[in-house]
This record gives C-alpha cells, structure tokens and sequence, in this order.
C-alpha cells in the first residue's frame, strides 16, 4: 500500500494558529505530512529559517507525521526530492484562489505529476495572515487570538533586541 506525502509550503514567517490548523486537518488525511519552509529571500523575513523551522516544530510537536524541512528553490523540484504526492495550499479568500490557481497551473506545466490540494481554514482564522500578526506585533499589539504562545514569546524576545 503506498503512502501518501503532502507538502506544505510557505516561509511561516511566523506560523500562525490558521497555518497549524491546516497542519492538523492535512495531518488526518494524509500519512505524512512536510511542513517546508521556504528560505523567502523575496520577504526579507523577520525570523530566520532556523527560527522558523523551531517555532513550527514546537507549535506542531503534538503531530506524529508531520516533518519540518527548510529549502530554497522550485517548489517543483523540492516535490520530486520529497516523493510528495500532492502539494497543501490554504485558501482564506477568493484573492488567494486566483494566485493559487495560476501556481498550481504552472507547476503543472512544468511536471504533470504535480498536484495541488486546497484547504480552507476554519472560520476562526480565516482572516490571520502572518504579514497581518507581524504587525500587530511590531506595534506592541496583542497577538495571542492568532499565533501560539512560543511565537508569542520569539516576538517579545524581538521586541527586546529592538526590532
């Protein structure tokens, strides 16, 4: 019987209550799943890989079959080096469908293989967007509704050294 092996790609800069929901629901319907978090040179993030990778690893530690894995590159080729079966990608609105849809095409175009596999979150953090708590934190805000207390606490200790 052959196992299936979902990607999760984003940068999880930080990761968000939304992001581990989709964790935990992907983790149900698939046997394993990769949490890959993207180096993101583009964003200039805030935590480093290594930053993000411990974060996610301590938010998700309640998960068996759930990896954590840094990578740089085509998300294509990243796939084929996994033995993924199908990509995850959240929807949170029909802006994102359309951006997805065109991704999902063109890794197409590039390898038939690739599937792309959507997930809305649940309601409750279907507006959370990790570019939306950064700054509520950078402003002193209080982000407790949408990230888990170790991001909570990353944030404070980057508060701290004066960000």
């Amino acid at each position: 019987m052959s196992q299936t092996r979902v990607i999760y790609p984003g940068t999880f800069d930080p990761i968000t209550n939304g992001h581990i929901d989709l964790v935990t629901r992907a983790s149900r319907m698939f046997d394993e799943v990769v949490v890959a978090i993207a180096i993101g040179h583009h964003k200039n993030p805030l935590f480093s890989l290594e930053e993000r990778v411990e974060l996610a690893k301590e938010s998700l530690s309640h998960l068996d079959n759930v990896e954590f894995v840094g990578f740089d590159g085509l998300l294509v080729n990243f796939f084929h080096e996994q033995n993924a079966t199908a990509v995850l990608r959240g929807l949170r609105a029909v802006s994102d469908f359309e951006y997805e849809f065109q991704l999902a095409n063109m890794n197409r175009q590039l390898d038939s293989k690739f599937e792309a596999v959507f997930l809305t979150p649940s309601e409750q953090y279907s507006f959370i967007s990790s570019t939306l708590v950064r700054e509520i934190a950078r402003l002193k805000g209080d982000v407790t509704k949408f990230v888990p207390a170790n991001v909570e606490a990353a944030f404070e200790r980057k508060l701290q050294q004066g960000w």
